[in-house]
């Protein structure tokens, strides 16, 4: 008896899709962000390199560090986003602690607007604030009327301290918000057994709840400070024309003296200490984990 073997062929297996390369799917957004942001930004830099004269040197760079406006307008510039940050951490903390931690009607209302007041333009509160303390505003009117007076007493508006309220006005829920989340985190349970055990409010405050939120202030107070640096909308619609920081100073010299260079040269060092804080920014928020 003989048996007879067959030869089946075997399929080969099919071969796995070729996948797209991860750099592939880089360019668009690379190319987008060159476009839109890498490319203007060289425009500014070349073009704070370039003087009037003509040719490329250090000139702008040496004319605007001697100038005593750049000065004045970097330390007001500093100065305003400090004590705005400050400001914002304090009125922020308070706040947030009220709505976390005190209970009372419309709280959870008051919790969402926050979400909503931070798509605000920086402007509209600036003019919220003009027409109830500018010069022709509520408050000077209401003392008109009833003193008789020419002028009203309210007339910060148009000072530091009226810019530096409107910062703060704008950007404390810009604190809260992280608060509130971190806030959210805390167990009750701690509070109520702190509470058991005779602590007062303001040690609970102390020792439960802020090392708890000391990841959202850092975070929170970071961001605040890189965007109160670069806030140009407050300044403008204030009206304080003593008031000069680096991006009016870029507007001045662009729009109203013609100085491209000098007006680059400003934008190029207010850029560098955006980034600068910024990456001091990620590098808070990496390491408290916020």
């Amino acid at each position: 008896m003989t048996s007879a073997t067959l030869d089946v062929p075997v399929a080969a297996p099919p071969k796995p899709p070729r996948k797209t390369p991860a750099w592939v799917w880089a360019l668009p957004p690379v190319a987008a962000l060159a476009v839109v942001f890498l490319y203007p930004l060289f425009l500014v830099v070349r073009q704070s390199l370039q003087p009037d004269t003509g040719g490329t040197s250090l000139k702008p760079y040496a004319d605007v560090f001697a100038s005593t406006a750049f000065r004045e307008a970097l330390g007001t510039t500093v100065w305003l986003a400090v004590g705005s940050t400050v400001g914002c951490l304090v009125l922020g903390f308070a706040l947030a602690l009220i709505i976390a931690f005190v209970p009372f009607p419309g709280g959870k209302a008051v919790a969402k607007f926050i979400d909503v007041f931070l798509s605000f333009p920086s402007f509209l509160i600036t003019l919220a604030l003009l027409f109830v303390y500018g010069q022709v505003g509520m408050a000077n009117g209401l003392w008109r009327d009833v003193t008789g007076a020419a002028t009203g007493p309210f007339q910060f508006l148009t000072t530091p301290w009226g810019v530096l309220l409107a910062e703060i006005t704008y950007f404390t829920p810009f604190v809260m918000r992280p608060l509130l989340a971190a806030f959210s985190q805390v167990e009750t349970a701690q509070l109520e057994v702190a509470s058991s055990l005779g602590a007062r409010p303001a040690r609970i405050v102390r020792q439960v709840i802020l090392p708890e939120a000391l990841p959202a202030l850092a975070a929170g107070g970071s961001l605040v400070l890189v965007m109160c640096l670069n806030e140009f909308g407050i300044v403008l619609f204030t009206g304080a024309k003593g008031v000069t920081t680096l991006p009016m100073l870029v507007y001045s010299k662009a729009i109203l003296e013609s100085d491209y260079p000098g007006a680059c040269v400003v934008a190029v060092v207010n850029v560098a200490i955006s980034v600068g804080l910024y990456g001091m920014y990620r590098v808070v928020s990496r390491r408290v984990g916020a």
